[in-house]
């Protein structure tokens, strides 16, 4: 992969500058970056908000987002008194009092570079892209950092993106997937196509099927009315699991630069086969948690947290099947799993290969399960290749599977960067190889509407999972038409 360019000066702007976003991941991460030498020394970060705070009262907010939230153990004080002195608040009212535009007219340094990064909801992004604009403050060089969600459909995502577009080009434009920023998920594309013996396994002939699960423990507390607006379709399976199969099933791009990687991505989201209506409901599963017990603490059920209505049909739980209808994949399931309040929490990649086409060995069928790739995002970031080999002793030849470890924090001994350090690098370097484009955001969405759609038509209640457990019943009898079992049934 090309080097990391040497760090240019940049006007960091944060729009949601103290918010929840930016106090949790942002500004510790770029604390992280300074104290490893990726931020140059003029380097400004200024935050935007409604709040009214000086900059005295921003940096000692943010001195403590950076030791509550850094990835990191000790904080080094003269890092942090460094890492605060880049550090100004900036009080903007988008769609108010216009005075605040000039403001941050005057705290930004004439032929920097400028990063305007919307740590907003997206349905105010237009709204403060215009408002750049009509101050001027928009030069050519300036790049716009847009989160999730991109709307709630296609039409909502498009809007968006027109209003987005019309101000910055899509060249200058960043839809962050902080999946993509994992080491682990970035290793994927070295994993295939940096080593000959894998890729000519990678297809229909040798692969049974293809596993991606995106697990949390944690329910959705105070975000239950945003949550209830959403659901894991929209928050996990449009953009995240989406990504990762997308980097799964690709084709070997010409090279490692960005759009050459993320045409390879857009033709796989392309290729997805449309679930028919009346098929949604065999192809798909929707769970909502109950009250239950997660790790030794008694949790309350979605319907009883609050900020939500007392009855709600929103998924906390989805695992569907889809497929990849091109040559390399016809005939491969994949399965994409997400959901909260789950019995723990983990993301990762299963890669289950075909059992040899004949067996020599007696008894080896009751030693299934092995011929499994793991790719690990998290936690124990890492690669899991399980083997049969014999066990040792004399008598009957016994086959027993064994893995083959590769652990990224005891090979390397070293911190993985957190997913927002890396694309935040990233961003301030102008490399948008690990962001998406307007046209893959759009294609994931044409798959995931059909699917929604279906399941309002269906008019049936997401099927109930008590928290703690691996998800609801029917998310095993999908996976099990096939003869397959779920990874984590696999080691038990």
């Amino acid at each position: 992969m090309p080097q990391q360019p040497a760090p240019r000066p940049t006007d960091l702007v944060v729009f949601g500058g103290t918010g929840d976003l930016s106090m949790r991941k942002l500004l510790p991460s770029l604390y992280l970056l300074d104290r490893d030498g990726h931020l140059s020394g003029e380097t400004r970060v200024i935050a935007v908000s409604r709040d009214g705070l000086t900059d005295a009262d921003l940096r000692d907010k943010a001195a403590s987002a950076v030791r509550g939230h850094s990835a990191v153990q000790v904080v080094e004080p003269d890092v942090l008194r460094r890492f605060r002195r880049r550090l100004s608040h900036v009080t903007v009212d988008v769609g108010g009092d216009p005075s605040g535009w000039a403001d941050l007219a005057a705290a930004l340094t004439p032929g920097r570079d400028r990063v305007f990064y919307l740590a907003v909801p997206p349905m105010i992004s237009g709204a403060i892209c215009r408002g750049l604009q009509d101050a001027g403050l928009v030069t050519p060089e300036s790049r716009v950092v847009m989160e999730k969600p991109l709307g709630r459909d296609l039409a909502s995502a498009q809007a968006v993106n027109d209003e987005v577009g019309a101000v910055f080009e899509e060249s200058r434009t960043y839809r962050i997937d902080h999946y993509l920023g994992k080491e682990t998920v970035q290793n994927l594309l070295v994993l295939r196509f940096a080593n000959v013996f894998l890729e000519p396994l990678w297809n229909s002939r040798w692969i049974d099927h293809v596993q991606i699960t995106a697990a949390e423990t944690v329910g959705v507390g105070g975000r239950r009315g945003y949550y209830d607006s959403s659901g894991a379709m929209r928050d996990m399976v449009q953009n995240h699991l989406l990504q990762l199969l997308c980097l799964t099933a690709m084709e070997p791009p010409a090279s490692y630069d960005r759009d050459a990687v993320r045409d390879e991505k857009l033709k796989v989201l392309q290729s997805l086969r449309p679930i028919p209506a009346a098929k949604v409901a065999e192809h798909t599963v929707r769970g909502q948690y109950t009250s239950g017990t997660v790790q030794g603490e008694d949790v309350l059920g979605y319907l009883d947290e609050a900020g939500g209505p007392p009855v709600s049909d929103t998924e906390t739980f989805v695992a569907l099947r889809a497929e990849v209808a091109n040559w390399r994949w016809a005939g491969v399931p994949f399965y994409l799993r997400t959901g909260k309040r789950m019995e723990r929490a983990r993301s990762e990649i299963v890669i289950r290969f075909r059992d040899v086409p004949h067996t020599i060995f007696p008894g080896a069928a009751a030693a299934s399960g092995a011929g499994s790739l793991v790719i690990r995002l998290q936690p124990d970031e890492g690669i899991h290749l399980t083997m049969l080999t014999k066990t040792p002793g004399a008598g009957a030849l016994r086959l027993r599977p064994v893995p083959l470890e590769l652990s990224f924090a005891d090979t390397f001994a070293t911190r993985s960067p957190e997913a927002y350090e890396r694309l935040l690098m990233d961003v301030l370097a102008g490399d948008s190889t690990l962001f998406m484009r307007r046209d893959e955001v759009e294609a994931a969405w044409r798959w995931v509407d059909p699917i929604i759609e279906a399941w309002q038509g269906l008019g049936t209640a997401p099927e109930t999972y008590p928290a703690g457990s691996s998800g609801p019943a029917g998310a095993q009898r999908l996976i099990g038409r096939t003869g397959n079992t779920w990874h984590e049934e696999e080691q038990a």
